[in-house]
């Protein structure tokens, strides 16, 4: 199977706070031959990414809940950046349609959990590592799925797993699905990409 020949890959990271995923992406991907991170988008002014960004001489870019939903603003700078696939990097709003048509199965999502468990509106971050340590489980871990108009509900691309012992606490928990999405999200978007690209 041969590649089709094509310059890089651009890749739009959206992320909505810390950014130490968005920052692993980068790195990732700094010289990589066929896929780029062209642009970061926050839809927080004080997002700490974006002062990870600026380390990098990438574009950044902030935007409000309008931009985002009505008048097309964030869709217009996917187009000027000429972006193929969208990064979902801790980002805390739902896709709109708009995007999801211009970027059919081209936008992917970190969810730290095993869904469908501790999905949905409202599951991100150390809420979900809280709820899945007062429930007693056994495991955790990272979905990596493609997004689409439901919180947390797009067709999987990988699961990783950790297990979890009577004396972790949810700041434990957090860091072993931290560790998870450091080693697996580049290269899962990386493996993503590649596959759409064979002929």
């Amino acid at each position: 199977m041969k590649k089709k020949a094509s310059s890089k890959q651009r890749l739009a990271i959206f992320a909505s706070g810390n950014g130490s995923n968005a920052e692993n992406i980068i790195r990732y991907f700094q010289q990589h031959p066929v896929i780029e991170v062209a642009c970061v988008l926050s839809n927080k002014a004080d997002a700490y990414v974006l002062k990870r960004t600026k380390n990098y001489q990438i574009p950044s870019y902030t935007f409000g809940k309008a931009d985002f939903y009505e008048n097309g603003k964030v869709l217009q700078i996917l187009q000027n950046e000429k972006i193929d696939w969208i990064i979902l990097a801790g980002f805390l709003w739902l896709v709109p349609e708009s995007i999801l048509k211009a970027f059919p199965n081209k936008i992917i999502n970190i969810h730290p959990a095993l869904l469908p468990k501790y999905g949905g509106k409202g599951m991100y971050g150390n809420r979900v590592h809280q709820a899945v340590w007062e429930n007693k489980e056994t495991e955790t871990g990272i979905t990596i799925h493609f997004a689409n108009a439901h919180y947390d509900e797009g067709q999987v691309i990988f699961q990783a797993k950790t297990p979890i012992f009577p004396e972790d606490t949810p700041e434990s928990i957090a860091q072993k699905v931290h560790s998870l999405e450091y080693e697996h999200f580049p290269k899962m978007i990386e493996q993503t990409i590649l596959a759409s690209q064979s002929v």
